[in-house]
C-alpha cells in the first residue's frame, strides 16, 4: 500500500517539477507576484496551469499513448517494416502504464473525496 502511495506521490511530484520548469524563474515576476507591483519589468507575470488544466493534459498526453499504440499495432498487422516487435510492444506497455495510473489517480481523487465528505462537521 504505501508502495502504492509512494509512487503516486512521486508522479506528482514529477508533474509539479514539469510545471515548474514551463514557470518564470526570475526574481522581478515573482516581486511583482507577491507585492502586486504589476508592469515594473514591462512583462506580465504568467499564472501557473490549474489543477483541471494540468489533469486535462494528463489525460492527452494517456489518450496519445493509446493512440500511438493503437496505430503501430494496426500498422505491425498490416506488415508495415516500420513498426516492427519491439516498438509495438514498448508502445502497448507505455499505453497500459499511464492508463493504470490514470486509474489509480482517479481512485486516489475518489477515496480522498469520500473521506472529505465523511468528515464530522
Amino acid at each position: 500500500m504505501s508502495h502504492s502511495v509512494n509512487s503516486i506521490l512521486s508522479q506528482i511530484r514529477s508533474y509539479q517539477s514539469q510545471v515548474a520548469q514551463a514557470a518564470p524563474t526570475g526574481d522581478v515576476a515573482r516581486g511583482n507576484a507577491i507585492g502586486g507591483l504589476g508592469g515594473l519589468s514591462g512583462t506580465q507575470p504568467t499564472a501557473a496551469p490549474s489543477f483541471s488544466q494540468t489533469l486535462q493534459g494528463a489525460l492527452a498526453g494517456v489518450n496519445q499513448a493509446q493512440q500511438t499504440s493503437s496505430t503501430l499495432a494496426a500498422a505491425f498487422e498490416r506488415g508495415d517494416p516500420n513498426a516492427d516487435l519491439a516498438r509495438v510492444m514498448v508502445a502497448s506497455q507505455q499505453s497500459q502504464l499511464a492508463f493504470r495510473a490514470t486509474v489509480e489517480v482517479r481512485n486516489r481523487l475518489v477515496q480522498a473525496y469520500q473521506d472529505v465528505m465523511n468528515m464530522p462537521l
